[in-house]
């Protein structure tokens, strides 16, 4: 069964007299076998028994090897690698069972919750287990083709293992046999031994450490969660407090501090081996998680009423609806995610028309049960949100990958942009007063931060560029002026110069005062996402 030699006699001796569950022994054993701790636990004691009972003169490994890939290890013994005092926590010299005492070793394990692992590789390695937890997968209605299976622990089983670990140690002094420096198999990786091929089978997909859709289950011992305090004494660097946590006892500050503290000042403060706990680890929660999914597209914006996003102010909404609301209504509908993040190139003003091919944009659905969706399917999906509003219409609709929104993030800044303005003057104007506009090219701004966003904006002084102007004379007070810019560039502030903080201006070329009426985006020129053929 599995391949334990004459060495690692006295170690399965202490650790079932202890209270140590078979695959907690074979894990101190350092025995690498994946397959071996996917065994019945009762066939595991059984051996663990034989293996006992059996010749002490035999030195040979009494089971056969089975390969395996290899696994993760944890160190234990962190701060001394011999020569420690022998100490229990109460100073004295700890009396321990001798290698020969097999006939009742396990005894003392055989029914009770394991003094190490406080029954996560017992009671929750078992078929009924496993089949709640699928049960669970399978009511939240997800699609997945593989899954990540993760596992939370108690803070408190690292101070249990370190504790039985040091036991080990005495032990083997005692008895003045050597003691490997191998480190022991950790506790998660041997719980995924046993449990991944039977989620596996019970969901009907593979388990794949690089899959998006994680299956977690978070284990509690609210009887044994004080046994990680003397910690904070003995190492109060270790724990500071920290606003997204509910308590200093994290797993990786109690890991911290296990490093720091002195064996001796541990054993001081923890029974070793530790005791055995009167009830299992508790579920908490059993939960399901699929990684985001991208949907981007083009949006045109038709609306001179209609905000990007919800428009809020100290808690009071301003306008009904939103061009992010619009969309994401249905994406939400259909992908059945939790939350979303909208993003686009840019944005336009709630009085602003976005015309053209759109401005792109995209939408981050997070934990979506639905993922997998035809070209079809994302066709009628965008027909759906043009059908639904007259405000606005998506282009181009399809689903993306993360890292390719960050072409769209580029755009930002780096493409150009063109506008149609229509423009107000105060003093009459001919064909002849603008025509010279036309001339003009490479037009350098120098613009502070608007008045109407200073309180969103950090105040600087930006430089943009007119790249080209157009203009197209209406009558004696208002003309068209189609301008291609830079991106980032503040249009209305170029028109009527925001009392000075935008030069040069309009105004200021016109010498006389200019005012926007109407605005529209005419193209935003970034190449993504692809266009999709009608």
């Amino acid at each position: 069964m599995c391949s334990l030699a004459e060495k690692d006699r006295p170690i399965v001796q202490l650790l079932l007299d202890a209270g140590t569950c078979p695959r907690c022994v074979l894990r101190f054993c350092c025995v690498g076998s994946q397959l071996l701790y996917r065994h019945p636990q009762q066939d595991l004691m059984k051996d663990l028994q034989e293996f006992l009972k059996s010749s002490q003169e035999k030195e040979d490994p009494v089971c056969l090897d089975v390969a395996d890939p290899p696994c993760k290890r944890i160190r234990l013994d962190h701060n001394r690698e011999e020569g420690a005092d022998d100490l229990t926590h109460n100073g004295a010299v700890p009396q321990l069972p001798s290698a020969g005492s097999g006939n009742t070793a396990t005894e003392s394990s055989a029914g009770k919750v394991c003094n190490v692992c406080l029954g996560i590789l017992q009671e929750f390695c078992e078929a009924d287990f496993v089949k709640k937890v699928c049960q669970k997968v399978n009511s939240a209605d997800y699609q997945f083709t593989s899954f990540v299976f993760s596992v939370s622990l108690p803070p408190q089983l690292s101070v249990r293992e370190r504790a039985a670990w040091l036991g080990v140690k005495q032990q083997m002094r005692n008895l003045g046999l050597p003691l490997a420096k191998d480190d022991i198999v950790q506790l998660k990786e041997a719980y995924k031994w046993i449990i991944h091929p039977q989620l596996s089978e019970e969901l009907g997909v593979p388990a794949d450490g690089k899959s998006l859709f994680e299956v977690s289950v978070v284990f509690a011992h609210p009887e044994t969660d004080e046994e990680c305090h003397f910690l904070a004494t003995a190492c109060p660097d270790c724990f500071k407090p920290a606003k997204n946590k509910q308590s200093v006892f994290t797993r990786m500050a109690v890991i911290k501090a296990l490093e720091k503290i002195k064996e001796e000042d541990f054993l001081k403060h923890f029974p070793c081996p530790p005791s055995s706990p009167k009830n299992l680890c508790d579920a908490l929660e059993i939960q399901c998680n699929n990684g985001a999914v991208f949907v981007a597209g083009r949006y045109n914006k038709y609306s001179r009423n209609l905000p990007q996003t919800p428009w809020i102010i100290d808690g009071e909404r301003k306008l009904e609806s939103s061009v992010e609301e619009l969309i994401s209504e249905h994406l939400m509908a259909e992908f059945k995610a939790d939350s979303f993040n909208f993003s686009s190139s840019g944005r336009e003003d709630v009085d602003v028309r976005t015309l053209g091919n759109g401005r792109p944009f995209a939408m981050e659905l997070v934990n979506p049960r639905r993922i997998r969706f035809t070209a079809e399917e994302m066709k009628r999906l965008q027909q759906a949100i043009n059908d639904s509003s007259d405000k606005i219409q998506v282009r181009d609709l399809q689903l993306v990958t993360r890292s390719a929104i960050g072409r769209m993030k580029e755009g930002e800044e780096e493409k150009t942009k063109t506008y149609s303005a229509l423009i107000w003057t105060d003093k009459a104007i001919q064909r002849e007063d603008i025509a010279f506009l036309d001339d003009i090219k490479e037009l350098r701004l120098e613009q502070k931060t608007p008045l109407r966003v200073l309180h969103r904006r950090p105040l600087a002084v930006r430089c943009r560029l007119i790249h080209t102007m157009s203009c197209e004379y209406l009558d004696q007070h208002h003309f068209r002026l189609r301008l291609k810019t830079q991106a980032g560039t503040y249009i209305k502030e170029f028109v009527h110069g925001d009392f000075g903080r935008t030069k040069p201006n309009i105004g200021s070329l016109l010498n006389r005062t200019a005012d926007i009426l109407e605005l529209d985006v005419e193209s935003v020129d970034v190449d993504w996402p692809p266009t999709l053929a009608d």
